[in-house]
C-alpha cells in the first residue's frame, strides 16, 4: 500500500505551489534582465544585423531558462513537501542485490 503525499491535502498542496509561482515569477523576472542584456551585448558587437538574429536570440535564451526553472521548481516541490518519500518502492533490496552480483 502506498502512503499518501502530502500534496494531497489542501493546505499543504497550496502552500506548495504558492512556493513554485514565487520562484517562477523571480525567475521570470531574471529571465527578462538575462535576455535584455543578451539582446544589447549583440547590438554592441554587431550592430543591426537582422531582426530576426534579435527575435531568435530573446526566445531562445527565454526558452531555455523558463524551461530550466520550471524543472527545477518541479524538483524542489517534490523534494521540499516530502512527496519523494511517499513513493512506494517494490523492488526494494532486491535490485540492489542484483547489481552486486554482476560483479
Amino acid at each position: 500500500m502506498t502512503r499518501p503525499s502530502p500534496l494531497d491535502d489542501p493546505k499543504n498542496a497550496a502552500h506548495a505551489w504558492a512556493r513554485y509561482r514565487r520562484l517562477m515569477k523571480w525567475m521570470f523576472a531574471l529571465t527578462s534582465t538575462t535576455v535584455a542584456i543578451s539582446l544589447a551585448f549583440l547590438y554592441w558587437r554587431n550592430g543591426l544585423v537582422s531582426i530576426h538574429l534579435y527575435i531568435a536570440t530573446a526566445l531562445g535564451v527565454t526558452a531555455a531558462m523558463m524551461l530550466m526553472a520550471a524543472l527545477m521548481g518541479l524538483v524542489f516541490l517534490s523534494s521540499g513537501t516530502g512527496h519523494d518519500e511517499a513513493v512506494d518502492d517494490r523492488v526494494g533490496d532486491e535490485a540492489k542485490d542484483a547489481w552486486d552480483n554482476i560483479e
